[in-house]
Parts: C-alpha cells; sequence; structure tokens
C-alpha cells in the first residue's frame, strides 16, 4: 500500500455539536484551509433540522460560499428527502447518509429501528441517483454501544451491504464511542468485508479510549485504504463527558507519513488549519502531533 485517502470530517461532524454558534464565515475559512492542505473529501455542513442540529442551520450559506478546488469534493449530510432536496439546490454533488448497528442506538438517536432507517433512506438514494449525486454510507456503533454494549459483526455487515445495495459508493465504519481495540476492529472488518468489498470500506474512529491511530493500523493491514479524520480532533464523544471523539487528522498524518504512506496532505498547513479554528473555540488543539509541532515552532 502506497496511498491512503482521508475524508475530513471536522466542519460538519466535528462541529455540530458545538455549543458556540460559529459564524458561516469561519466555516467556509476552515474548509478553504483544509483545501490549501490537500484535504481532497471535505465534509462541509448537514442538511438537518436547526431544530436538532442549530449549528448546522447555516448549511445552504456555507455550500454555496465555498470556494471550491479543483479536484475536491464537499459531501453534506441528508438524514432524509427533505434535506436531500435543499443540498441539492445549494449545490451538492455528494451526500451521505447515517444508518446504524445498534437498535437501541437507531431508536434513540433518530427514534426508529434499523430497518425502518434504511427504508426512510431508500427515497434520499434514489433522488441521488437520479440526480447524478454521489452518494456515501456511514455506520456508526460498529463495535460497541453507549445502550446496549458489544455489537455483532454480523449485524455491522448486514446494515453494511443494505447502504452498498441502496447506491453508496464507500461505506464508512464508525467506532462511535471509541471503545474498539485493534482485535475487536479486525473482526468487525472480515465480517463486513464478506459482503461488500473492502476496497470500499473506510474507517471512522473516535479516540475516546486512546484507540484511534492503533485501529487505523489494523484497519491498514486489513487492506482499507480510507479513513475519516477531524481537524484539531474536532468534535467530543457525547456518551463520555469531557472526552475526546474524532481521530485528529494531523495524527493521522503524521501517522500514515512514519509509514511511508502518501496522503497529499501538507502537515504543516494542516496544523494551521487546526490552530486556526482552534483560537477560534477557544480551546488548545486536541491534535498531539499539531501540539509536537507547535510547541517546536515556538
Amino acid at each position: 500500500m502506497t496511498r491512503v485517502k482521508i475524508v475530513e470530517v471536522g466542519p460538519r461532524d466535528g462541529l455540530q455539536n458545538e455549543a458556540q454558534a460559529i459564524d458561516t464565515a469561519t466555516k467556509i475559512e476552515l474548509i478553504d484551509r483544509l483545501g490549501a492542505a490537500g484535504l481532497t473529501v471535505i465534509e462541509a455542513t448537514a442538511f438537518v433540522s436547526p431544530k436538532w442540529v442549530p449549528q448546522m442551520a447555516d448549511n445552504a450559506a456555507v455550500l454555496r460560499g465555498l470556494h471550491r478546488r479543483p479536484g475536491v469534493t464537499y459531501p453534506v449530510l441528508t438524514p432524509n428527502l427533505k434535506g436531500f432536496e435543499a443540498a441539492l439546490e445549494a449545490g451538492a454533488t455528494e451526500v451521505a447518509i447515517f444508518a446504524a448497528a445498534s437498535e437501541s442506538f437507531s431508536k434513540r438517536n433518530i427514534n426508529c429501528s434499523i430497518a425502518e432507517s434504511l427504508e426512510r433512506f431508500r427515497p434520499v438514494a434514489e433522488a441521488a441517483k437520479s440526480a447524478g449525486v454521489a452518494l456515501r454510507g456511514y455506520v456508526s456503533c460498529v463495535v460497541a454501544c453507549p445502550y446496549e454494549g458489544a455489537i455483532e459483526p454480523k449485524a455491522v455487515a448486514e446494515v453494511s451491504k443494505a447502504l452498498l445495495d441502496m447506491g453508496a459508493y464507500e461505506v464508512s465504519l464508525g467506532d462511535t464511542i471509541g471503545k474498539g481495540v485493534p482485535a475487536t476492529i479486525r473482526r468487525m472488518i472480515d465480517a463486513v468485508a464478506a459482503v461488500v468489498p473492502v476496497e470500499l470500506l473506510a474507517g471512522h474512529y473516535h479516540d475516546t479510549w486512546g484507540m484511534a491511530v492503533a485501529n487505523i493500523a489494523a484497519s491498514l493491514d486489513a487492506g482499507i485504504t480510507t479513513f475519516d479524520a477531524s481537524v484539531s480532533g474536532l468534535g467530543g464523544c457525547p456518551y463520555a463527558k469531557g472526552a475526546s471523539g474524532n481521530v485528529a487528522t494531523e495524527d493521522v498524518v503524521y501517522l500514515m507519513q512514519g509509514m511511508g504512506i502518501e496522503t497529499g496532505i501538507d502537515l504543516d498547513l494542516l496544523v494551521d488549519a487546526g490552530a486556526f479554528i482552534s483560537a477560534k473555540l477557544g480551546r488548545r488543539n486536541g491534535s498531539k502531533v499539531a501540539q509536537a509541532i507547535l510547541a517546536a515552532r515556538a
């Protein structure tokens, strides 16, 4: 393996639960800085109800205001047909849908069963296909659930296959509460790869328990070459107060550099982007690699 793709999720997954309001211009500048650093897939926003996710209320303004770089895609989350239609009107060329491998999580998070959620997504998938819009699928709680504990790999495989059959070009496997370790991650990947080609899978690992980088290394061994990450580690874990959430993009890029694997990302410019948003949020950069580089610069 000589190259991996990193999907930057900070502007959406990272910022969506921030309590403080973040202005549209800051979001657009963050996305532009990430593009300048070499990220080629940057999740820009979510077309969800502002009642439930106030931080994403400016979704159309963000998408329309982007400085779109050649070769860069800006996917958005669209949980239902209404959201998809609004995203399409705002210029979306790629959308994502989000299912769970845990019945308890699905019912508490979106108030329906896994099967019902997949039926809700079907019209979105059909509309995306008709409009020539790329569709990405997410599966949450692929190792453990905050409500029911360990998740059977077979359940993850079933949901992943359903998303693939629906038209998703890629399925992102999310360790939502970060409890996975290399052994459980590998068992899960092996089960999913039996029904979905491994080259169509991505790893989305949270660092709540400090295992994200180890899990990425294990996933590389399993054949996965796409990973989601969040600049500066944006996005805490809502199920563990004060805990880290998404793995930091800077840490993933540093890992890949050390393994001789290309990402196409300029680590220094990425650290600058993380420093920019951290300053705007008034908090310390959540990436250990960024902290080390910034300390060395001082």
